[in-house]
């Protein structure tokens, strides 16, 4: 359940981008993926399209049609405000991060890599305990 605070701040948000409800045309449909019966039946999946962007958004994300219009405009504010300010969105960033991650490297760079370690791996062992001992 959406609270009262969240849709107040969303509206707020809405304005600063100047979205306004008139420009909004909502359709509810029915979702697909899974759930059976119920989600065959009832059309809680927004779709959102904003008439002056062009951008359409649909949300599913939960059973409540009430939640998912909040949802939907959310994510709305967020692509229209990637527009404007012309930065890549947090969720982006955090795709491309993770890209990057698991990204390959270079021959050139792995056997860099495996000599930088190779080397520490020899600092490692000249640490040993020098003494009488020995």
């Amino acid at each position: 359940m959406i609270t009262p605070e969240k849709w107040e701040k969303l509206h707020e948000r809405m304005e600063k981008f100047r979205i306004l409800e008139q420009e909004l045309e909502e359709h509810f449909i029915r979702g697909g993926g899974s759930g059976g019966q119920k989600i065959n039946k009832t059309s809680s999946c927004v779709q959102l399209r904003h008439t002056k962007s062009g951008i359409e958004i649909r949300c599913q994300k939960t059973r409540s049609q009430a939640d998912n219009r909040y949802w939907a405009r959310k994510e709305l504010c967020e692509r229209i405000e990637e527009r404007v300010l012309g930065e890549k969105s947090k969720k982006q960033q955090a795709f491309e991060k993770i890209r990057r991650q698991k990204r390959r490297r270079s021959r050139r760079a792995k056997s860099k890599m495996l000599d930088e370690k190779s080397k520490q791996g020899t600092k490692k062992k000249l640490r040993g305990r020098v003494g009488p001992d020995e």
